[in-house]
């Protein structure tokens, strides 16, 4: 275990709670650079008051840390460079990405203690995907292709002592920026690639021997798991599915159909992921879904409402497998995912244009269980929403102007 000195941390006083009559909801993971600089201050006197969940934003420069109810900032921590954040997994922990790996957050949800940035890190040259599935955290290094696997409930077990629980690693023939996903019976699914192609996935049992690979999934980027542990991954032109043992290509309905993102439930057969028919197309902005049903091994493409586009960090699924899409008009647009029938939608913030580069602050979505998080960069600002109803439940000017965005708790 290696470790790194504690980030000193400036904590601020908690901004004033604003209302406002738009809506709100966030999204892929790569590698990120930074190192920890700062000075230290107190906690804000609300975190001791505030036990529910929290949320974790970067902006460049440093974290946030809000209470998740009220919004209230309840620590700035100063940490150069562009920095990516993940929930861990044990309901309290976000993994922010590094120069060094996979630095551990400590958010407090739960609890009435403050944040705090540990000098807990996996070690990681270019850290990148986090998958959390059935209690196991996954963190793959693109630098290596490297999988490292733990307990998720452990990290924070471990973490109150000053160490890191107990891993596995899984090393991959080459680096390349993958992913890796292990199911409830130790099969571990891991991506194939180098670093210029990837071209597929393999399994390995529970003793890491490779049973069965398939590469016909160029491009392989993104997975989840759906209803019944049916595993799927996004190719350049389909999608790649595997069940009960088998791998089975679904393939796009054009010759060139890429979902780099998926978006899944555990109670919902169909995988909703991002669609992209035009390899020259300039920008990230996309304007079409796909929908997956993993029981058929079917898709099918669903546009969005004419003119309104949106990025991968802007669609989540809802508590009852709806999808919903944040999209450029400003608005959150409600998906049926077994009609694939657009309905409800909400304005939330104002229309805005998609970013220059990957890595630049713009809108984005997340859902935790009733309540939408959405941030509006042009405004530094964030929107908690109800899902079912569109009421604002509460907003916030931000410290800084947010780019990635992780709920726990």
């Amino acid at each position: 275990m290696n470790t790194r000195t504690t980030t000193h941390r400036r904590m601020i006083a908690a901004i004033a709670l604003t209302t406002t009559t738009l809506l709100g909801l966030s999204a892929c993971a790569s590698t990120a650079s930074g190192d920890p600089a700062g000075d230290a201050g107190p906690v804000s006197p609300n975190a001791a008051a505030s036990t529910g969940p929290r949320i974790a934003l970067t902006y460049d420069g440093g974290l946030l840390v809000l209470d998740g109810t009220s919004l209230d900032t309840l620590a700035d921590i100063e940490l150069a460079g562009f920095n990516r954040v993940n929930p861990a997994g044990d309901g309290r922990s976000v993994m922010v990405s590094t120069t060094d790996g996979f630095q551990v957050l400590d958010t407090g949800a739960g609890s009435s203690d403050g944040p705090e940035l540990t000098d807990l890190v996996f070690e990681a040259p270019s850290p990148g995907h986090v998958v959390r599935h059935h209690g196991r955290t996954m963190l793959f290094a693109d630098g290596t292709g490297e999988t490292t696997i733990f307990d998720s409930a452990e990290l924070l077990a471990n973490a109150g002592a000053g160490r890191l629980p107990q891993t596995e690693t899984v090393p991959s023939p080459e680096a390349h920026h993958g992913v890796s996903i292990e199911l409830a019976d130790g099969t571990l699914l891991t991506t194939i690639g180098t670093p210029d192609a990837r071209t597929g996935v393999r399994a390995l049992d529970s003793d890491r021997t490779e049973t069965v690979r398939n590469e016909e999934c160029p491009s392989v980027h993104g997975e989840g798991a759906v209803r019944g542990e049916v595993a799927v991954f996004g190719c350049s032109d389909g999608v790649l599915v595997y069940d009960d043992g088998a791998f089975t290509k679904i393939a796009a309905p054009d010759a060139y159909g890429r979902t780099g993102n998926a978006y899944v439930t555990e109670t919902s057969q169909i995988m909703v992921g991002d669609y992209d028919a035009d390899p020259d197309a300039e920008g990230y902005v996309l304007t079409a879904l796909t929908l997956v049903d993993t029981e058929a091994k079917s898709s099918r493409v669903v546009s969005l409402p004419e003119g309104v586009g949106y990025t991968w960090r802007d669609v989540a699924r809802t508590a009852d497998d709806d999808a919903i899409v944040l999209g450029t008009d400003g608005a959150l647009h409600v998906l049926d995912v077994t009609t694939g029938e657009f309905g409800a939608s909400f304005p939330v913030i104002e229309a805005w244009e998609g970013p220059a580069e990957w890595q630049d602050a713009h809108p984005a979505l997340v859902v935790d269980g009733g309540t939408a998080y959405v941030t509006d960069p042009a405004t530094s600002s964030i929107h908690a929403v109800d899902v079912a109803t569109g009421e604002v439940l509460a907003s916030s000017e931000l410290a800084g102007v947010p780019n990635e965005i992780a709920v726990t708790g």
